[in-house]
């Protein structure tokens, strides 16, 4: 197989593109063939050091999720065939054109999808679905506010929202009229916390900013709203007003996929199975690729996942 690894913690430098024996499937799991990564946030927080691989998971080999096709399987494994089209989550591994992943964490890719818009799923829908779903309890006619609603957990968070009957704020510095054609109000993070009040206040916030937004998204709540907090990329600590959070009856979840327990993670991707395939299925919903990169310049397409402006997921194409 090739396979992005790290050879040490820093930038660009510790990345090698390397040839490495294919993995043999345990008994419960599918070897996978891909032909597209996506790469995810914590990619790069895993590189510069701060998120490693959970126990049992390739160490130095990045990537969260996986989509392929399957060409090996575990003596156990009784929902997947060989040629069987999978997509699902992986604790390491997943960028690399051989990758293993345990039977439960997958399911089937529709059709409809082709190779690329399929490897542009997983992460980014089970993520927002166990967040907004899950986590949030969105239901038909809540408000819902997405912070850093331009990338791939973001995007797939507005068209889940959206589905589900909710009224969505999409908050996003760029991409406003990409966002509008996904059904979302788009605005400015500095409109947000008006636009949203306005509205009679969030029941629901996808937080995939960080600590700045704390006190806005308090700001922002209706009485007994939501907070989910996914992604930290702009701070990790943040002062809070319990007096904000006792008054509006709030409730702030923090949430990870990576490290969950093998059932607690097959229960999210299972949910996805159930509630968000079928409308990727029907067009309803649909994967959002930004760019997609040869797989040689890695590196490169890293240091395009840090910057911003970005509408949808980056892939690396093997």
């Amino acid at each position: 197989m090739r396979a992005i690894v790290y050879t040490g913690t820093g930038g660009r430098e510790v990345m090698r593109l390397e040839e490495r024996p294919d993995p043999v499937p345990g008994s419960e799991e599918v070897l996978v063939a891909a032909r597209f990564a996506g790469i995810n946030t914590a990619d790069l927080a895993q590189r510069a050091g701060a998120y490693p691989a959970p126990p049992g998971a390739p160490q130095d080999v990045p990537g969260l999720e996986v989509a392929g096709t399957v060409v090996a399987k575990g003596a156990a494994v009784r929902d997947f065939a060989e040629g069987d089209r999978v997509f699902g989550l992986v604790g390491g591994g997943g960028l690399a054109d051989r990758v293993l992943v345990h039977e439960r964490h997958a399911t089937r890719v529709p059709e409809r999808l082709s190779d690329e818009e399929a490897a542009g799923v997983p992460e980014a829908f089970i993520t927002s679905h166990d967040a907004i779903v899950t986590r949030g309890a969105l239901g038909l006619g809540d408000v819902l506010l997405v912070n850093g609603a331009n990338g791939g957990v973001g995007s797939a968070g507005v068209q889940i929202g959206v589905v589900a009957g909710a009224r969505v704020f999409a908050s996003a510095r760029s991409a406003h009229g990409q966002l509008a054609e996904l059904g979302a109000e788009a605005v400015l993070p500095d409109d947000a916390v008006a636009a949203v009040q306005a509205a009679g206040g969030a029941d629901v916030v996808l937080e995939l900013v960080g600590a700045p937004n704390v006190d806005r998204n308090l700001d922002a709540l209706a009485t007994k709203g939501r907070i989910v907090v996914v992604g930290t990329g702009a701070g990790t600590d943040a002062d809070l007003s319990l007096r904000k959070l006792m008054h509006k009856r709030a409730t702030i979840h923090g949430t990870v996929l990576r490290a969950r327990p093998l059932e607690e993670k097959a229960a999210a991707v299972q949910a996805f199975a159930h509630e968000v395939v079928p409308h990727l299925a029907s067009g309803r919903m649909r994967a959002i690729v930004d760019r997609v990169f040869p797989v040689e310049e890695a590196a490169d397409a890293f240091d395009h996942m840090a910057g911003s402006g970005k509408f949808g997921k980056v892939l690396l194409a093997f």
